[in-house]
């Protein structure tokens, strides 16, 4: 088997470069093994040479090599403790609620209604949010609207948002907001950053009827902006259907088969 000469030297904690692992299979996109495709793993030791670290002959990757090395990595990852509203801390996903109240929103929307109010021109205006559920992974950021202002289960089931820029998906629509540069405990704030204190500029497509009642999503926010009500009507939130189509769905979504389909994905 060839050598494969690689970069790495050994860090200032002493750490150094003992073993790599290999893996095979059939050729998919970037590399990765195409799904349900056969795949094979080698575990190979690391010679330290006058030219550099060199891969050695390896031998098949077992579940005992795992099993070391997933105990040795859990020993390098500092112990985080979690805030009372993180639901899910996962190396790939985040999810935390934030109780309902009021904030200040700001507000310049690219087409603007007859009839507004307040959001007629571009503003900042105190006005009440539901309680959210927020859920960070590696894929996108999902806002979602939580029925009751309490900590949901597995069994709660979710409403669409009626944070602006957001697609019928739930998941945020970036557009110039500054994105998080990590996936931990600590970057929570800068989400919410996203969601609290960046200019709502339009409702994305389908998202006016993602409530009940008369005028849609931006009469409803116009309207809460010039009574100066404290409380957001949770009831006008329709159930969360990520259908383009507006099919209603068979099984509603609940917080518990939204993490299962992220974290399958």
């Amino acid at each position: 088997m060839p050598n494969h000469s690689t970069q790495f030297d050994a860090t200032p904690g002493g750490m150094v470069l003992t073993n790599a692992i290999l893996l095979y299979g059939a050729e998919g996109r970037y590399g990765a093994s195409r799904e349900g495709g056969a795949a094979f793993a080698s575990i190979h030791e690391v010679e330290h040479r006058d030219a550099g670290p060199m891969i050695a002959a390896g031998t098949p990757l077992t579940r005992a090599h795992l099993r070391q090395w997933t105990k040795a990595l859990d020993r390098a990852a500092p112990p985080e403790i979690l805030p009372a509203n993180v639901l899910v801390a996962h190396a790939d996903l985040i999810a935390w609620w934030v109780p309902a109240q009021v904030r200040l929103a700001y507000f310049d929307l690219s087409r603007t209604p007859e009839g507004l109010k307040v959001l007629n021109q571009r503003t900042s205006v105190p006005v009440p949010y539901p309680p959210q559920l927020f859920v960070a992974s590696r894929k996108g950021f999902g806002v979602y609207a939580l029925p009751a202002d309490e900590r949901p289960t597995a069994e709660t089931k979710l409403l669409h948002s009626p944070v602006l820029n957001v697609y019928l998906t739930g998941q945020l629509c970036w557009g110039n907001i500054a994105r998080p540069k990590a996936l931990t405990v600590a970057s929570m704030p800068e989400y919410e950053r996203a969601i609290f204190e960046s200019w709502s500029t339009h409702p994305n497509v389908g998202q006016e009827l993602t409530v009940t009642g008369r005028g849609g999503l931006v009469k409803l926010w116009d309207n809460l902006a010039a009574s100066r009500s404290k409380r957001f009507p949770v009831k006008r939130l329709k159930p969360f259907n990520p259908n383009s189509n507006g099919k209603a769905l068979k099984v509603p979504v609940t917080f518990g088969s939204l993490i299962a389909s992220k974290v399958a994905a």
